[in-house]
């Protein structure tokens, strides 16, 4: 069965985002041994999860080119196969993407069980924190980076949610980011 990975830019008080969508904090640029890491934790990908909101902005981006962006990390973006989950979307109005909608882990489940390699979601954060929730990811990438913005979009954004973690590695990099990954225990 096929591995679903969460990778995603967190602030060391628990938030993805601002109470707006901020996205400022992060730690810019990343040095090469940060770069490695991801290459290595994306190397068995073949498919991206990704929420409506956050599809609207990323698909657009990496199909756009960036200058800024390296053109391995563009290629791989563009030309690996997305899933963006929404119930208000019926049809994908991006190219390599399709739309899933209904109960979420029936959704994931079937991902899982498809023949092929790794997949990873990148976000949002309804989504992160449903799919946490629900208890559905396999790994959690976690890379911390060295701000407090003090309010936001919160990962682990489901009161009560309690759940527990093993922690696999704490990964340092030169820009100031560590890497946690964890995994979940499962009873």
């Amino acid at each position: 069965m096929r591995k679903l990975k969460l990778q995603v830019q967190m602030t060391v008080d628990g938030y993805m985002s601002g109470p707006n969508g901020e996205m400022d904090w992060m730690t810019f640029p990343w040095t090469d041994d940060l770069g490695a890491y991801i290459g290595a934790l994306t190397a068995q990908v073949d498919t991206i999860v990704l929420g409506r909101k956050l599809a609207e902005g990323f698909i657009p981006h990496w199909a756009s080119n960036p200058e800024s962006e390296p053109q391995v990390a563009i290629d791989q973006m563009n030309n690996t196969p997305k899933v963006v989950i929404s119930n208000s979307l019926a049809e994908s109005p991006w190219d390599n993407t399709v739309v899933a909608g209904g109960d979420l882990a029936e959704i994931i489940n079937k991902l899982k069980s498809q023949p092929g390699g790794d997949i990873i979601v990148y976000g949002g954060g309804t989504l992160v924190s449903n799919l946490i929730a629900a208890s559905l990811i396999d790994e959690l990438h976690l890379f911390v980076n060295p701000t407090a913005i003090g309010a936001g979009l919160p990962v682990f954004g489901n009161p009560g949610a309690n759940k527990q973690f093993s922690m696999v590695a704490a990964t340092p990099f030169e820009c100031g980011i560590t890497a946690l990954h964890l995994e979940p225990k499962r009873a």
